[in-house]
């Protein structure tokens, strides 16, 4: 076979080749195209699913984990001066009973041992910085034991509910009594008393006649101070609050 007639043969079979190679190639050209359309078909699609949809489950979950606030504001009863752990102090008793409800609240002890209505005012605005839904207000034992003028009490923490009432109208204040023991004199004594009786109504309170209910003067409830409140001491006085907190959370 000469030359030419090699070529010839050559290029007959190029020609018969060529539409079986191009029809080979348009289809590989559109499986490509076909996947890149499903490939940006199932893309748009996730990015279509609704993105408020996602937005609102997120927003679910934050407001699932945000917790009202009920803040302790007081002295070393509030505190849990004397014991070997502060998660038996009354504020973690009081929490103790709203987790076993499942109640959506956290309980802060916000109490300093020693402390005044004078101190008290004094760092209330810092206190108030944060959200608070029920403010217990626990002070005036140590004015009272140091003998400050009852004036100077009642003025001071008429200022502390002022503050709160300014701050975030919306708090539930509860007011605890307190009463001293009759070694102060009687007209004291009484006119203490009295402080918190008429703050409460002045104000419109809720209102704890007196915090240390069945456990004040009880030596069984007290530590060798006879001032503070064992561990025991401090369940019954958790009880004694939670009688007028109940209602507020439930």
């Amino acid at each position: 076979m000469s030359k030419a007639q090699n070529n010839q043969l050559v290029s007959l079979s190029l020609i018969s080749i060529r539409p079986k190679f191009l029809k080979f190639c348009y289809f590989i050209m559109g499986f490509l195209l076909l996947a890149c359309g499903d490939d940006k078909s199932e893309k748009t699609s996730v990015e279509a699913e609704p993105s408020t949809e996602i937005e609102k489950k997120e927003q679910a979950t934050t407001n699932n984990t945000q917790t009202k606030t009920i803040l302790c504001f007081g002295d070393s009863i509030t505190a849990g001066y004397g014991l070997d752990d502060s998660n038996d102090a009354f504020p973690a008793v009081i929490q103790q009973k709203i987790d076993s409800l499942a109640l959506n609240y956290t309980v802060i002890n916000s109490g300093l041992s020693g402390e005044t209505t004078a101190g008290g005012k004094s760092r209330i605005s810092w206190i108030l910085n944060q959200p608070i839904d029920v403010f217990i207000l626990e002070l005036g034992a140590n004015d009272g034991l140091r003998g400050v003028p009852l004036t100077e009490t009642r003025a001071n923490l008429q200022g502390i509910i002022d503050a709160v009432k300014t701050k975030s109208p919306e708090t539930k204040i509860i007011l605890a009594g307190m009463q001293l023991p009759p070694n102060m004199g009687q007209d004291y004594t009484t006119e203490f008393k009295q402080i918190f009786i008429d703050l409460a109504e002045k104000n419109e309170l809720e209102f704890i006649p007196f915090i240390l209910k069945d456990v004040g003067g009880i030596a069984e409830f007290n530590q060798r101070d006879g001032i503070h409140p064992t561990v025991e001491g401090h369940k019954i006085l958790a009880n004694t609050v939670w009688e007028v907190l109940e209602p507020l959370v439930k």
